[in-house]
């Protein structure tokens, strides 16, 4: 049973009491909010925590979101909340014991080249810093217009182009100097 099984069993334990739509719409969600949450935490493991506390949260909470409103901000909103609060207890999930780059040159031969580079590619992203990480996860990954992932962020647009460029700029500085 995979991570997304369990997750999919969680929410139908959880949401017993909920409305049918409610439900549904979360399930919609959780591809996104993963992938979303591996991109923030960095790992598999850590997005996958970081997507379970979010729903956990979210079907708690469940009366606080405003039917009409837009469910996806709603919990991008709680897991960005999660993140910081994990971040400030200093809650470290995983541990590194050897390098990252140790492994970059086992086995990368033939068809495994296109998950080098995305494995390349994650390592980038995870050196940017948290705001301009966010932003490209945001746009580029998930596909948000600007204002929609300004409002999910919560800060002004001009902000928000401001990071996504730093970013996007970082991004290809890092990539670049790999290749």
């Amino acid at each position: 049973m995979d991570e997304t099984d369990r997750q999919h069993r969680f929410i139908h334990a959880k949401a017993r009491n909920l409305t049918q739509g409610f439900e549904q719409q979360v399930l919609a969600l959780l591809p996104r909010l993963r992938r979303f949450a591996i991109g923030l935490a960095g790992s598999a493991a850590d997005g996958d925590d970081l997507c379970q506390m979010t729903l956990e949260r979210a079907l708690t909470r469940r009366e606080q979101w405003q039917e009409g409103t837009r469910l996806d901000s709603w919990m991008y909103r709680i897991m960005r909340n999660i993140l910081i609060d994990e971040k400030r207890a200093g809650a470290r999930r995983s541990q590194t014991f050897v390098d990252a780059d140790a492994g970059l040159s086992v086995g990368a031969e033939g068809a495994q080249e296109a998950h080098v580079e995305l494995s390349n590619v994650d390592r980038a992203m995870q050196q940017l810093p948290p705001d301009q990480r966010e932003a490209v996860l945001l746009v580029m990954v998930e596909g948000y217009a600007y204002k929609e992932a300004a409002e999910i962020v919560g800060c002004p647009v001009g902000t928000l182009n401001s990071r996504l460029v730093r970013g996007r700029d970082a991004l290809i500085e890092i990539l670049g100097a790999e290749a």
